[in-house]
């Protein structure tokens, strides 16, 4: 059987998301999304299921307080969603495997895993991607999540040196907390340092099995030749890191349109 595939979102659901979902439903998994409020126009066959029994809502007023609307600001959303993805990782089972996809992953085919063993790509020549990420519930990596979730801080004993000085000059100047560091401190390079310091950066796979176009979007937007890559066995999907175009529409000739044509559009 295959993993389902879990996510969250909050706020409305751009097209581009929606092509990706219904990839991924094409691929034959089961797909839910979390949220706190009802996601609307999600495609047929994807799940949306509460947010809130995984991690509250209020969790995110110990990453940066909301404005006075109450509105989450700045990186809340990311860095909340680097935790949710853990809390979520914590309850799989042998039975019953979640693995997460970004919502702007664009699935070429099936994923497969050994529930027993992490599942994560190269994203940079140095640096993991999360936006695809399966961990068993007692690997080493969700546990040094726990520990930091149960801080008052939420101040890594991950961090680099690099990360270091820089929130050292931070607090230098007034800032208490990691999270108001403009780093997504909880994200990949928290999942690198991770995998490097439990010894699970070798379970990593190449970087174009899922991040052949995440640095570059105007390989997936753009009229261009793209036969390689959709003809390449060790592409499994795209990242694609929309930037602002998530609904623009397909132009002719690109590698989006041939996935619009491919998996329906609306």
């Amino acid at each position: 059987m295959l993993p389902e595939i879990v996510t969250f979102w909050h706020g409305p659901l751009d097209g581009l998301r929606r092509l990706c979902l219904r990839s991924q439903v094409a691929a034959g998994h089961k797909v839910t999304v979390y949220s706190f409020d009802p996601v609307a126009q999600l495609p047929d066959g994807v799940g949306n299921a509460e947010a809130e029994a995984i991690l509250p809502h209020t969790f995110a007023d110990r990453l940066r307080p909301t404005g006075p609307d109450g509105v989450w600001r700045d990186r809340t959303i990311l860095q909340f969603s680097d935790f949710f993805r853990m809390r979520l990782m914590a309850r799989n089972t042998s039975e019953s495997a979640g693995v997460w996809l970004d919502a702007d992953i664009l699935l070429l085919k099936s994923i497969e895993i050994d529930p027993t063993k992490p599942y994560f790509a190269w994203e940079q020549a140095r640096q993991l991607g999360n936006s695809v990420l399966y961990l068993p519930p007692n690997d080493p990596i969700v546990a040094a999540f726990d520990a930091l979730m149960a801080q008052d801080e939420l101040t890594p004993d991950w961090l680099s040196l690099r990360h270091r000085l820089t929130f050292l000059m931070h607090r230098l100047r007034g800032t208490k907390r990691v999270s108001d560091v403009r780093l997504a401190i909880f994200g990949p390079a928290a999942l690198t340092a991770l995998a490097r310091r439990t010894g699970e950066l070798s379970y990593a796979l190449p970087k174009n099995s899922f991040y052949a176009v995440h640095a570059e979007p105007k390989l997936f937007f753009e009229p261009r030749d793209f036969s390689a890559l959709i003809r390449d066995p060790g592409i499994i999907g795209f990242h694609i890191s929309p930037k602002g175009r998530g609904n623009q529409q397909p132009v002719p000739g690109s590698l989006h349109a041939w996935a619009a044509e491919r998996f329906g559009s609306s």
